[in-house]
């Protein structure tokens, strides 16, 4: 057996490029940038009014004048009008681009207007209120957003506003997600008393749609040929195989036996944690790699957060995320010199820590307990005593 920072980082050393590839604008939600995003004007682009009001210049103000002449209306998206008369003024929407002739801006509610006329009631004016200037933001050939970065509602925003209709994004492997096990059944099926339903699949498949990932999914039964037959087919036309069971001591787990007969190279299988120690890993051909995880429900889940995902993002080019940590809320025993990976309730308190409360559970089978707690805390292996106060590294669910 391996430690869980040697599983880690070998790993991590197998991380893939899958290349880029341009989708829609809209459909480019949650997955990461490939490309720079560059202004190609200006912005905003023009002297933007930022208040409903009125356009007068400055000067006229200074002289004395609070009462202006309104010698047109400006709404946004017009173009703007050119020569304005001392003492006058244009009636001005937000949105709109600023005539070169004024230079301020006064609001509604600093005005009384009546018979055409506008009498401005502030006390103070300063030249170039309430506007937007052409370039404050940033200007035409400056940098926006750089490569690596999330697609959230806010880049959206940037890429439409330059006109990206499509993005270069980071390109998804294709994904084969595999059960394992004659007592698995679909989910559409009624089980016999001596079988269950397939869940672990599905819940690998929901947690990879975060990605973008539509996943295809696939059963293995307890039979070494059709298990090598079946492998063989998915290395030949997937990137990433991941399997859910079939990989410990018993006699019909066969699935180490046939990755590697179908030509999977072995990077190591069991690693020295509870839950999850009969994990697997390898990778084949120059993009490929397999994870090959425990059956039980809580270790899939563990081994999936703490290992495979991780992997994913770094093989996408996601922003590596820092470290979380939570304070253990209770004392722990643990005697085996296993890392422990604690189900724990997360609540932040009124000075910001995140506390971990202990969750109570019936073992790696018992996926039910993990509707009520929000991760795992993982507790070194070198110690079996761990006690309420200290601080470890937390992996949340979501």
């Amino acid at each position: 057996m391996i430690s869980v920072p040697q599983a880690e980082q070998i790993i991590q050393s197998c991380k893939k490029n899958y290349g880029a590839t341009a989708i829609p604008l809209l459909a480019s939600i949650g997955r990461v940038l490939a490309e720079d995003i560059i202004a190609d004007r200006d912005l905003p682009p023009y002297h933007r009014v930022s208040m409903d009001g009125i356009a007068i210049r400055f000067v006229d103000y200074e002289k004395g004048n609070r009462v202006f002449k309104i010698a047109g209306v400006i709404g946004a998206g017009e173009a703007s009008m050119v020569s304005l008369a001392e003492n006058a003024c244009f009636d001005i929407m937000t949105g709109a681009a600023l005539p070169a002739s004024v230079d301020t801006i006064i609001p509604y509610e600093h005005l009384e207007i009546s018979d055409g006329l506008a009498r401005i009631t502030l006390d103070k004016v300063r030249q170039g209120q309430n506007i937007h200037v052409q370039g404050s933001d940033k200007k035409q050939g400056d940098l926006l957003m750089r490569s690596g970065r999330i697609v959230g509602a806010a880049e959206i925003s940037v890429a439409a506003s330059v006109g990206k209709a499509q993005l270069m994004v980071k390109k998804l492997p294709r994904v084969a997600i595999f059960s394992s096990g004659n007592e698995l059944v679909d989910v559409t099926t009624t089980p016999l008393p001596y079988q269950i339903r397939r869940s672990n699949s599905y819940s690998i498949h929901a947690t990879l749609q975060h990605y973008g990932i539509n996943a295809t999914m696939l059963h293995l039964p307890d039979q070494l040929d059709v298990i090598m037959q079946e492998i063989k087919q998915a290395i030949a036309n997937f990137d990433v195989v991941l399997l859910s069971g079939g990989i410990s001591m018993g006699k019909f787990d066969y699935i180490p036996k046939a990755l590697e007969a179908v030509g999977v190279t072995q990077h190591f299988h069991k690693v020295k944690q509870r839950p999850g120690k009969p994990f697997w890993f390898g990778t084949f051909g120059e993009q490929g790699v397999v994870f090959a995880l425990p059956g039980n429900p809580v270790s899939t889940y563990l081994c999936l957060l703490r290992y495979a995902l991780p992997w994913l993002e770094a093989s996408l080019g996601y922003p590596q995320r820092p470290p979380r940590y939570a304070v253990l809320d209770s004392d722990v025993y643990f005697e085996p010199a296993l890392q422990y990976f604690l189900p724990v309730k997360l609540q932040q308190n009124a000075q910001a820590v995140l506390r971990a409360f202990p969750w109570k559970n019936n073992g790696s089978g018992d996926y039910a307990s993990l509707l009520e707690a929000d991760g795992f805390l993982e507790l070194p292996a070198d110690k079996s005593e761990f006690l309420a106060g200290e601080i470890f590294p937390v992996y949340r669910f979501s």
